[in-house]
């Protein structure tokens, strides 16, 4: 195992923010983390997965620690559900067509989210009304003071909407080393009531679908929406839909009816975050190299040589813009750091 100093980061994170590394290691085994735990001359360690809900800032002052476990398998299986394991650094869209391509459902409406598996859970990802909860099992961690390995179960998880145990009391303690998920092998629960899914689908052609199917629409939508981190750097949706009371609606329907909501329960309600923006007029605004794209305001992207500080720029404009519009602040999907 090597570590490196003084190491680019540009090529680890999806915004393409180029910020160094005092220290990098690449960590395909659970030996390989226990030791790089375990070493005291690298009192300061940072945790880097697949980059992908990531905004850097500056340089990172410690050992950075990049998690490469790979491979998946059957963990349990029945005849009408299967629970597989999936290791941290698999990326997570690779995972959803392994499932695919085995009739395996539950995770299809989660198709092409960037990142890896083991950091899906930290978010408690989630896109066209469907969660990684709803098939969350457990995952393995490493806790990084004892060097143990630990089992997290979906309530030990505290999962919310994009957030969990790993956002809050648990930050900073562990490292997610697997996953498993339970999935259907047959009565797959369909779900195309969100985003314009059964639209697509009827656009394909499409009158029953199955979960292949599904996964297909799905991914025509974000492809059409959304841009590819390879080509034109971004993190994916950089804000949360802000969830409200219901009552706290009232007076912005009057004032723009047109505004869609979505039901969360009979007290709360989700606004998207990307309407609201496109409703100030920032859709395609730019600063410099930051700026929010074109086709999907939800999305800031880098054009180029943005730095972290020039997305935060830009991050907090759109906050204040939306905030002096609506008077709603958009909280940050992603995570900014250091």
């Amino acid at each position: 195992m090597t570590i490196h100093e003084n190491y680019s980061l540009k090529n680890y994170n999806t915004f393409g923010i180029d910020v160094k590394a005092r220290f990098f290691a690449e960590v395909t085994g659970l030996m390989q983390l226990r030791k790089l735990l375990d070493l005291s001359v690298y009192p300061n360690r940072f945790v880097l997965g697949g980059g992908s809900n990531l905004l850097l800032i500056d340089d990172i002052d410690a050992l950075v620690m990049h998690i490469a476990l790979k491979g998946i398998h059957i963990f349990e299986e029945e005849e009408d559900y299967v629970i597989i394991k999936a290791m941290a650094g698999e990326n997570w869209h690779e995972l959803v067509l392994w499932c695919l391509e085995k009739d395996y459902g539950g995770i299809e409406n989660l198709s092409l989210i960037p990142g890896n598996t083991g950091t899906a859970p930290i978010q408690n990802i989630g896109a066209y009304g469907v969660e990684l909860k709803d098939v969350f099992v457990s995952c393995e961690a490493m806790d990084m003071e004892s060097l143990e390995l630990v089992e997290l179960t979906k309530k030990d998880c505290q999962f919310g909407y994009r957030d969990s145990i790993f956002k809050g009391v648990a930050k900073g303690k562990y490292i997610i080393t697997s996953v498993k998920l339970r999935l259907t092998k047959k009565a797959h629960i369909i779900r195309t009531d969100y985003g314009g899914v059964q639209d697509q689908l009827e656009q394909m052609g499409i009158k029953v679908p199955g979960i292949q199917e599904v996964s297909r629409a799905i991914i025509h939508i974000r492809q059409k929406k959304l841009p590819d981190p390879s080509l034109l750097g971004n993190s994916g949706s950089f804000f949360k839909n802000p969830v409200l009371e219901k009552s706290r609606l009232l007076p912005l329907q009057d004032k723009h009816p047109e505004m869609p909501v979505y039901e969360v329960s009979e007290t709360l309600a989700k606004l998207p975050a990307g309407w609201l923006i496109d409703q100030c007029g920032l859709k395609g605004y730019r600063q410099g190299d930051a700026g929010v794209h074109e086709r999907q305001a939800l999305v800031l992207v880098n054009y180029g040589n943005a730095s972290g500080q020039d997305v935060l720029q830009l991050a907090r404009t759109v906050q204040d813009r939306v905030e002096k519009e609506f008077g709603i602040r958009l909280e940050p999907e992603v995570n900014i750091l250091p």
